[in-house]
């Protein structure tokens, strides 16, 4: 096609126009490309099997919905110009697909977290009693309905319209796709709330730093942290505390620090980008962190219940605290951790 521009008087403008929707679609397919192949390798990478949740069953419609849209974004760069069903496909379709798909993950942020945390301040108690299928049909109905509800905003309500259609109008061969503020708004949550951990319990976490032992157990490098008993709630739950900072920031320290960089840096990354299954899976330890937290009492000490988070043995933080009266327990005087 810009062959055939450039034959004319105005040939070389024409030419570098009709380059630049190519250029940008190929650019659009190798980003869409890179995030499928880092979501089905998150997927796959799991260190041991995980009981199913809602997050999990997200991530895994995540992964899916990105590969469709790939597959799509490849046949419509390598046919360029098609009819299907009536309807004409073309390079512009390419950017209109992710500009679709930009915002309706913009606005998922926030219905999603807030399902993850009442499902798992509901279920890390061991209070939820629903059997596997049926808690399995649950998620996909729960996943099913967000999805739904994501594209049906984004194609109906009339602000989200009008801004699709605007960016459009204002710069078609750009292809201008939009952050999320709800993802934003996220991280800074997340770093100020770390932050503030951080600093109320900074004694105890530099004083277990400064104790603890690496040694091997099963074969995998581990850390050692002794541990005073201790009958009384407060110094209970300042002790957890720094024992969740220390194996989340030991598992998740370098998303972290790139969330640090990226909010100081006001680096706008557009949203069918930001919402990946490394991503998800970050806010999954952090939400479960914080769920094990505000319950830590009725949290019960069964392998079944630790098998939510892959990345994070959140178990030895609670080894000591709900075993003190038991003799096993007394014996080592020893909170190990796996790295």
């Amino acid at each position: 096609m810009a062959a055939r521009h450039c034959e004319n008087s105005s040939g070389q403008h024409h030419c570098t126009h009709a380059s630049q929707p190519l250029e940008i679609s190929y650019m659009l397919v190798l980003i869409m490309l890179g995030k499928v192949f880092l979501d089905f390798f998150m997927l796959q990478i799991k260190p041991r099997p995980v009981k199913v949740s809602f997050m999990g069953c997200f991530c895994v419609s995540v992964a899916l919905l990105d590969f469709t849209l790939l597959l799509s974004m490849c046949f419509i760069f390598c046919f360029e110009d098609f009819a299907l069903w009536g309807v004409r496909f073309t390079e512009y379709h390419i950017c209109l697909f992710t500009q679709i798909s930009s915002l309706t993950y913009g606005i998922l942020p926030y219905p999603v977290y807030l399902v993850a945390a009442l499902d798992y301040y509901t279920t890390v108690s061991q209070t939820s009693q629903l059997p596997t299928t049926a808690r399995k049909l649950l998620y996909g109905f729960a996943v099913v309905v967000i999805w739904i509800s994501g594209f049906f905003c984004t194609l109906q309500v009339p602000a989200v319209s009008e801004e699709l259609e605007m960016q459009n109008r204002v710069s078609p061969s750009q292809c201008p796709l939009s952050g999320s503020w709800q993802s934003s708004s996220v991280s800074w949550a997340m770093v100020l709330l770390l932050g503030t951990a951080l600093v109320a319990c900074w004694r105890e976490v530099t004083t277990m730093l400064l104790s603890a032992r690496l040694l091997s157990f099963s074969s995998q490098p581990a850390l050692m942290f002794p541990y005073v008993p201790n009958n009384n709630n407060t110094c209970f739950r300042w002790q957890l505390l720094s024992r969740l900072l220390l194996c989340f920031l030991g598992t998740w320290a370098p998303f972290v620090v790139l969330q640090v960089v990226v909010l100081l840096l006001g680096v706008q990354i557009p949203a069918y980008v930001e919402m990946n299954v490394p991503w998800l899976c970050f806010i999954n330890s952090f939400l479960l962190a914080a769920a094990y937290w505000c319950r830590c009492h009725d949290v019960e000490l069964t392998e079944e219940g630790w098998c939510t988070d892959p990345f994070v043995s959140w178990k030895f933080c609670f080894m000591p605290f709900n075993n003190e009266s038991t003799k096993p327990a007394d014996k080592p005087g020893t909170v190990i951790v796996i790295c």
